[in-house]
């Protein structure tokens, strides 16, 4: 097992991206936490440790380039593996080979683990005993959340990093670098780019230096075809066109989203729910998985306050299920607009909420017998329906009747706020308690 060529003998062979991967940890841009001055990556190499870890973030963040730097500084033999294009029975071959070498020579093996999270759970166990021994020290890369794709075991084994998306200003100086630097970079083919057309690309990347610098690459590659000798903000434009918005239809953004688009919702901020509505759809979310979020918003968050909420989104999912994608995005959107600026109420969510815990507590309180059916003349006998009284007798259309298990009378789960529709319902049941006030003290 020969260690791993960690750069090509030829730097201009390769994609622009990999041709200028940082060859040290002082040219990693970005992640000051971890490979900065007092980082904790430095730390470890300066202590000698080299624990097994996963590196969790975004795509282009680094994630690849300082598991490399990592086992090179530390002197490991260094065996990288995809877990897209392999299986475990490959994973276990390698392990087996880097305990032969560990018993063999005392020399160390870094197995890094690309998307780490494609093993599933079960399979993801075959990586332990060889851990447990120190067989290997295993570093796993995932762009998921380790906390949900990494089972409990092998997890507990792992110190997690976070790597963050890099700030545009970063991602431009990454860019410019790319442009002067003649050995691996475009320096000596490159037309000239307008800062703009930089800070362009590096918002349309949102953070990922590797996609920053495809978007460079193809942008001077179109240049130089059409003989243009500047490339601007029109021509990345047209180079960029088709670049989808950044959502992951799978994993923890996709619930980051939808979570960011409820709680819009709910603090009646109408902008922000059309961005966050726009970000899910523009990346390619299922309208249906949305609208279904939508109709939970209508109830959990304006509830009685606006009836009609869950009216307008119902009519939206039929909507949805007719037209689909992209004509019913402004039906979707008109939802959102609705729903941001309706009355807010939580009361029904809180009072269904003390409904649960009290039939988990006490699952088997018994029916009233006055509202028992009593479709037998044996049930009435027994007393199935005894003092029963038909509500459309009484004045009101309000009987003095108690419909609550005898262990509940005189609860009230359900307390409308004085916001919307819910003031007219706190005045109907104020009129409700007191017409009932009034049929108990009749003789």
């Amino acid at each position: 097992m020969g260690q791993p060529t960690l750069f090509p003998d030829d730097p201009s062979i390769g994609p622009l991206a990999e041709r200028m991967r940082p060859r040290s940890l002082d040219e990693v841009v970005g992640q000051p936490a971890l490979v900065g001055e007092g980082g904790v990556i430095r730390s470890l190499l300066a202590d000698g440790e080299l624990p097994s870890m996963v590196f969790w973030g975004p795509p282009g963040t680094g994630k690849t380039t300082i598991a490399r730097l990592l086992a090179d500084a530390a002197g490991a033999e260094m065996v990288t593996f995809s877990a897209v294009l392999s299986g475990v029975k490959e994973a276990r071959a390698v392990m087996a080979e880097a305990r032969s070498l560990r018993r063999a020579e005392g020399r160390r093996t870094v197995l890094f683990v690309d998307e780490i999270h494609r093993f599933n759970k079960a399979q993801q166990d075959a990586f332990l005993p060889y851990v447990e021994a120190g067989d290997i020290v295993l570093v796993g890369a995932t762009t998921e959340n380790p906390s949900f794709e990494l089972n409990r075991a092998l997890l507990s084994r792992l110190k997690v990093y976070i790597l963050d998306p890099l700030a545009p200003e970063q991602i431009v100086g990454i860019l410019r670098s790319a442009l002067s630097d003649c050995e691996h970079g475009l320096g000596e083919v490159a037309p000239k780019v307008e800062l703009e057309a930089l800070e362009l690309i590096a918002t349309i990347v949102a953070g990922d230096a590797r996609q920053g610098l495809n978007h460079l690459e193809l942008a001077a590659a179109v240049a130089r075809s059409e003989g243009v000798e500047r490339v601007d903000r029109e021509l990345v434009k047209r180079v960029a066109q088709n670049v989808i918005a950044v959502y992951d239809k799978g994993g923890e953004e996709h619930y980051n989203l939808i979570s960011a688009l409820h709680k819009a919702v709910r603090n009646s901020d109408v902008d922000a729910a059309l961005y966050w509505l726009g970000r899910m759809l523009e990346g390619g979310a299922d309208p249906r998985f949305v609208v279904r979020r939508m109709l939970r918003m209508a109830s959990e968050d304006i509830g009685m306050a606006d009836p009609r909420a869950l009216e307008q989104v119902a009519a939206v999912e039929r909507t949805v299920e007719h037209v689909g994608m992209p004509e019913c995005e402004l039906a979707l959107a008109q939802a959102a607009v609705y729903l941001a600026l309706a009355a807010k109420s939580n009361a029904l969510y809180t009072a269904y909420g003390k409904v649960k815990r009290e039939v988990g507590r006490r699952p088997g309180l018994a029916v009233p017998m006055a509202i028992r059916n009593a479709p037998t003349e044996l049930m009435k006998g027994v007393g199935y329906g005894e003092g029963y009284r038909y509500a459309h007798d009484e004045e009101g259309a309000v009987a003095d009747l108690e419909c609550l298990p005898e262990e509940l009378v005189g609860t009230r789960f359900y307390s409308p706020t004085e916001f919307g529709w819910e003031a007219r319902i706190r005045e109907r049941m104020a009129e409700i308690r007191q017409l009932r006030a009034k049929r108990s003290k009749k003789p």
